[in-house]
């Protein structure tokens, strides 16, 4: 099992453009900034969103940019034709959501603290605790309403011109397995007020804050430091500006716009393990979740092999130990919340149906309600999607099946021989190489990626295996032992730069063929000469320019451009 980059914490526990008129960083911005760039009405074809040049201390502001074209991919060993534009038809379009992270970013069990073992520095990095912590992380609630609004505005295909039928989540719609996340995330896409806060309603209580007794320079301290204390390691070595009040703009409630179209719903490691990574049904990991203890430093001297060796074995027990003062951790006090309380999955499952919108249970079933399972198909028209629950209950980030949904798949595609086929999950094929067994209760063999592709790649009617997991835009064709094959598309996420989603739209030919489109999707959210605190859209702006100045992340998850607005070309399985 690889454990990557970027990975630990989420899986154990273009540029150079002159950006005139911009503010420079370092610089306090005013809160009523509140102007907007709408978002293109074709997607990222009519414009799309760079950086600009780099101030002295590399922080970019984004800017916009002319958008992108659609590029003909080869890679399935099928011939364009260069009519074929005359005589196409548009069957369906739909829109991919993928790894929105609804963060509680005041929870006692989000461990920060490790983010600061792979900070750019002499020493080389571990590579493992990097996505513990982001800057941008206190505004992915409102980063979620501009993608909805994003959505709604653009309404149909923009190569087909098809309504979309439909917008489906590929996973890690939450961060922490958490009530709270889940209940947002949801509230988001049905529509409605969400307020993305937890503990105290009258304060924000986590590492962002600047209250001295716990202030720690390794975060960025929208407000600014406490008197007496040095300029956060952001500021003061990144260029990231001051932004008063941002914490409490975070905080505040806000009118969710809500899809305009059924949505749907794929389980993701996030969403059934802690942090990504450890088994929900460890009790003393939910005690701490409802608790009165954060940790906001880590002693001095901490050994990055070690700790990732203790997250791995027994986090429950690391953390209270730290928890209780061990080797002078830095703890501070916050109002314990029962909304943090962990879910299982079938008490994830349950939150779709509890919380209403279409369709009923968001693509759940009244089996996956009972048994609390979280694979199932559905139908539109001659297209199957078939939905599968990539996430070992056993821990560990990447993923893998259990044996009874490996078997209902199989199954299931051979009774498919009708319909064109795509599937969903959260993982990669790629990465789904978690075999583990018992050590979070399910006692079930578990198959992994390669044979799940085999299995796909031995039915001609699947034409795109569709995921996320990975936060990077990437497409790879998958041919087949004997000719054809299909796509593995893989969409960014909504907390990382570029902070996109993805428009899919399938094409007939008429010679034998289908085109899949797919072109990506920048939310509502302004350039940064639009970001302020002046609504919820212009604070998800905000956190597109933080998430491209993560110190640890800021370009590998665009892709590249064959990774984005493409044509796909597939045999048509009911040719």
């Amino acid at each position: 099992m690889e454990i990557s980059r970027r990975d630990l914490i989420r899986q154990t526990a273009a540029g150079g453009l002159a950006a005139a008129a911009l503010t420079m960083p370092g610089v306090i911005r005013s809160a009523a900034a509140t102007s907007s760039t709408p978002p293109s009405p074709t997607g990222t074809v009519g414009r799309t969103f760079t950086t600009s040049a780099a101030g002295a201390q590399g922080y970019r502001k984004v800017i916009t940019a002319s958008g992108e074209q659609h590029l003909t991919r080869p890679g399935l060993g099928i011939t364009a034709d260069a009519g074929r534009a005359s005589r196409r038809t548009g069957l369906i379009s739909f829109v991919q959501l993928s790894d929105v992270h609804i963060v509680d970013a005041q929870s006692p069990l989000r461990l920060e603290w490790t983010d600061r073992l792979d900070d750019p520095s002499p020493l080389p990095a571990i590579g493992l605790f990097s996505s513990s912590y982001r800057p941008q992380e206190m505004l992915t609630g409102q980063v979620a309403d501009a993608m909805v609004r994003a959505i709604n505005q653009i309404a149909v295909g923009p190569v087909t011109g098809k309504p979309f039928a439909l917008a489906i989540q590929t996973g890690d719609n939450s961060d922490n397995s958490q009530l709270n996340e889940v209940r947002w995330n949801i509230g988001v896409l049905n529509g409605g007020q969400v307020r993305v806060d937890s503990g105290n309603p009258t304060r924000w209580e986590g590492v962002a804050d600047s209250f001295a007794a716990t202030y720690d320079a390794a975060y960025w301290h929208p407000d600014g430091n406490p008197a007496g204390k040095p300029v956060d390691r952001p500021r003061s070595e990144y260029g990231f500006p001051v932004v008063p009040g941002l914490l409490n703009a975070a905080r505040a409630p806000f009118q969710a716009q809500g899809l305009q179209i059924p949505w749907y719903s794929v389980f993701g490691n996030h969403d059934g393990l802690v942090q990504g990574n450890f088994p929900t049904s460890t009790l003393q990991l939910n005690l701490l979740a409802l608790g009165a203890l954060k940790i906001v430093s880590p002693p001095i001297g901490l050994d990055p092999q070690q700790l990732a060796q203790d997250l791995s074995t027994n986090p429950a027990a690391l953390l209270t130990n730290l928890l209780g003062g061990a080797a002078n951790t830095s703890v501070r006090l916050v109002t314990p919340d029962l909304n943090r309380r962990l879910l299982t999955r079938k008490q994830v499952v349950e939150q779709h149906f509890t919380m209403g919108g279409a369709p009923f249970g968001h693509g759940f079933t009244a089996d996956n309600r009972s048994k609390g399972t979280a694979y199932y198909h559905f139908d539109k028209a001659q297209f199957r999607f078939v939905v599968l629950d990539t996430v070992n209950p056993n821990g560990y980030a990447d993923g893998s099946l259990d044996a009874t949904q490996f078997a209902w798949l199989k199954a299931l595609l051979a009774q498919s021989g009708d319909k064109v086929v795509m599937v969903f999950s959260h993982h990669t094929s790629d990465t789904m190489g978690n075999p583990l067994v018992a050590t979070g209760g399910s006692t079930e063999l578990r198959t992994t990626g390669g044979k799940v592709l085999e299995t796909l790649l031995a039915h001609r009617q699947v034409i795109a295996w569709i995921n996320g997991h990975t936060h990077v835009n990437t497409i790879t064709p998958r041919p087949g032992p004997t000719g054809g094959g299909l796509w593995e598309i893989t969409t960014a996420s909504h907390i990382d730069w570029p902070q996109q989603a993805r428009i899919i739209e399938i094409a007939d030919n008429a010679d034998g063929t289908l085109s899949i489109f797919t072109t990506m999707v920048d939310h509502a959210g302004p350039a940064s000469d639009g970001a302020g605190l002046g609504s919820a859209t212009a604070l998800a702006g905000l956190a597109r320019e933080l998430s491209a100045n993560d110190w640890h992340d800021h370009t590998k998850g665009l892709g590249t451009p064959q990774d984005r607005n493409v044509e796909l070309l597939v045999a048509d399985p009911l040719a």
